[in-house]
């Protein structure tokens, strides 16, 4: 059997725009996703909008029971920034301020452990038409919100995130149109990533000032860069890569400093964004406590073909291509692939790299779609989603043995969630959720997971 370190968290993440949905009267502002779905419904995966979700705003007691069901002694979640501030700045809304402290009241009455993460790529409408991440006011926008949960909920709250995978909404809403405010433009994809990272060390500060002793992190999907070859150019493509996808917001957050070949890079292309000493400084003196990280899939590289096209606009792609390795394990459903050695060689760059910084696995999880054609007797038998978990548990486990810091595994997610574009179309629950009656019902996968809980191991 695998046993993990005594006092292992074992529990699952999740999003609040992901998983709350809407209720009339809740006070909640409109965010960028509640817009880009009313102007173009047709964008998500049949026409399902953020506002219907998983209806953890009206089902969160039966939902805190399911987790104690399924073995968690953590949990991860989010506050909605314009759920607590509907403009994203000015009035407090007392509803969403009620919400989330019985919310939270009632998972710590369960002994489970509580992560919040503050921003889960969901901008307040009214600041995105004041330029969102492009502009500085958002950065103070952002900590004044930031700085208001934790004098709010700070007693509640066991560990506060800045950003859940801040590289996510520089490339899909700068670089490559997956989402609001789908822009093409590298510069301003530059500026966005620094103001988010400036105001993530920002809201580090205000976490140390309001509670020395209150801890926070950032959690990065770290996706390791392998080369096609052994070749120099395809070893470059691979520095590269991992240089824009992790090491953009690794460094700043664990080291306070920016990797000089990446800001080499950025003066080459014209791109470095505005900034201050006094900023750099603010960066370089408020690292993170801990770290997040998220892992899904490895990142395959090798270098370009061709030449790229003086007239096209920047992508990080000038560096690198995507390489389609031959004979890899793929989950079909979703087209990624599935590697788990990944988490190990992600385990010993933090250990060898970043001075083995205390950190946890806050997402790993296989999405399926059709995931009913598997129910028998009432329940889904997702033995493939064990199967995974523990092809990766493995790993992780290899990896402690050799000296990793990390103290827990989260699974993404508790229970089926709405997810972006793709809304339903994939299934990740350890908890199926029936869209049309909101009847919850554990999967095979939610039984194990208690077990695996109670165990510490498998």
């Amino acid at each position: 059997m695998l046993k993990f370190p005594q006092g292992f968290l074992w529990g699952s993440s999740t999003s609040a725009p992901q998983s709350e949905g809407r209720v009339e009267g809740d006070g909640k502002g409109e965010n960028i996703w509640d817009y880009w779905y009313e102007i173009e419904p047709e964008k998500f995966h049949n026409e399902i909008g953020p506002e219907k979700t998983s209806g953890f705003y009206k089902n969160y007691k039966e939902d805190i029971e399911l987790l104690e069901q399924t073995g968690h002694n953590v949990f991860r979640t989010s506050i909605q920034w314009a759920r607590l501030f509907p403009k994203g700045t000015g009035d407090i809304n007392p509803d969403g301020v009620a919400f989330y402290e019985d919310v939270f009241k009632r998972v710590k009455e369960k002994g489970i452990e509580l992560i919040v993460n503050l921003y889960h790529f969901d901008m307040p409408l009214e600041l995105q038409k004041m330029g969102g991440w492009e502009s500085k006011e958002t950065v103070y926008a952002y900590e004044n919100y930031a700085r208001t949960c934790f004098e709010l909920f700070g007693e509640y709250v066991d560990s506060w995130v800045t950003f859940n995978e801040p590289i996510v909404h520089v490339e899909c809403g700068y670089l490559y149109q997956f989402h609001y405010p789908m822009k093409v433009d590298a510069k301003a994809a530059a500026q966005v990533a620094y103001y988010t990272q400036l105001a993530s060390s920002m809201a580090v500060k205000a976490c140390h000032e309001v509670d020395a002793n209150y801890r926070i992190s950032i959690i990065l999907n770290l996706t390791p860069a392998y080369p096609r070859s052994e070749h120099p150019a395809d070893q470059k493509a691979a520095r590269v890569a991992e240089l824009f996808q992790a090491k953009s917001f690794l460094d700043p957050s664990v080291k306070g400093e920016y990797p000089e070949e990446l800001v080499s890079i950025l003066k080459e292309h014209d791109l470095l964004p505005e900034y201050t000493e006094e900023e750099l400084a603010i960066i370089r003196e408020n690292t993170v406590d801990f770290l997040g990280v998220n892992y899904y899939q490895p990142l395959r590289v090798k270098a370009p073909q061709y030449q790229w096209n003086p007239e096209s606009p920047f992508l990080p792609e000038y560096y690198y291509e995507p390489h389609d390795m031959p004979g890899k394990k793929m989950n079909p459903y979703r087209g990624w692939e599935i590697y788990e050695k990944g988490v190990y060689d992600l385990a010993m760059t933090i250990k060898e790299d970043y001075g083995n910084i205390e950190w946890i696995l806050t997402e790993n999880g296989m999405g399926v779609e059709g995931e009913a054609q598997y129910r028998e007797d009432g329940m889904i038998q997702d033995d493939y989603r064990i199967e995974y978990i523990q092809g990766h548990l493995r790993e992780l486990h290899r990896a402690i043995e050799d000296g990793a810091n990390c103290h827990g595994y989260l699974l993404w997610t508790f229970i089926d969630c709405w997810s972006w574009l793709n809304a339903y179309k994939n299934r990740y629950g350890l908890v199926e959720l029936d869209l049309e009656t909101e009847k919850r019902t554990i999967k095979k996968s939610g039984h194990w997971f208690k077990e695996l809980s109670e165990n510490n191991g498998f």
